[in-house]
């Protein structure tokens, strides 16, 4: 069985969660679209190109590992933005775009914004039957990415490369196990967080819904999905 391996690790990350009224928080670790964004970044897909991205969804399926899940960092957030009836119709693609108008149509916003510090991660993607991408292909795309790679949010770029390899393994613990001795300085696990369809090696000690699966980019729509997840660092400390 191959799996695509890649490490996430940067000064802030931010792992977004449910949205309630101006509170925007993270999860510990990323979850399934933010890995599908990240990977479709690195692939030069554009936004509003929803067959791909969800081609690129259901490509594969991800086991995330914590070597380290940082500190909470929380920032009290002040924002301009235009009111949505002065984007309709017109684009917006940028940051500059979408502030080019009179100053008395924006408006400010306060908002309180979760972020990781000095988190460190690692990825197994494993392929799914009729895979639109290859692992190769990905781990391509994220030596060379088209476009540039966040954590997150944009203020959260990588602290070093993400160091793609596709390699055999019986399972991702496995694979994601070998990975981390091989890097410098070698890493352990904490714990492992895995989606249905992912041999994952390990029995999960729980399984809750996680509300992150892509169903449009576009409009910000997520599905549910099934998240298990092993604590593993108790277990290594008491060998």
């Amino acid at each position: 069985m191959q799996f695509l391996l890649f490490q996430l690790h940067a000064p802030l990350a931010a792992w977004g969660d449910v949205a309630v009224g101006t509170y925007r928080g993270t999860r510990e670790h990323p979850g399934a679209s933010a890995l599908v964004g990240l990977l479709g970044a690195a692939l030069g897909l554009k936004r509003d190109d929803e067959a791909a991205h969800a081609a690129l969804r259901d490509s594969c399926a991800f086991a995330v590992g914590t070597v380290d899940a940082g500190t909470l960092l929380r920032d009290y957030h002040t924002s301009q933005v235009p009111g949505r009836s002065e984007l309709k119709g017109r684009p917006h693609r940028t940051r500059r775009d979408e502030l080019s108008l009179p100053r008395e149509d924006l408006n400010t916003i306060l908002s309180a914004r979760d972020y990781r510090q000095g988190g460190i991660w690692a990825v197994a993607a494993q392929a799914l039957p009729g895979a639109a991408y290859s692992l190769d292909a990905l781990a391509q795309a994220l030596r060379q990415p088209r476009f540039v790679l966040y954590l997150g949010r944009k203020c959260c770029p990588p602290a070093a490369p993400l160091a793609p390899q596709v390699i055999p393994a019986e399972s991702a613990h496995a694979a994601l196990t070998a990975y981390l001795a091989a890097a410098d300085p070698p890493a352990r696990l904490a714990s492992l967080a895995w989606a249905d369809g992912v041999a994952a090696g390990l029995p999960p000690h729980l399984s809750v819904p996680r509300k992150d699966r892509l169903i449009r980019r576009g409009s910000w729509r997520f599905g549910d999905r099934t998240e298990h997840m092993a604590l593993l660092q108790a277990e290594a400390d008491d060998q």
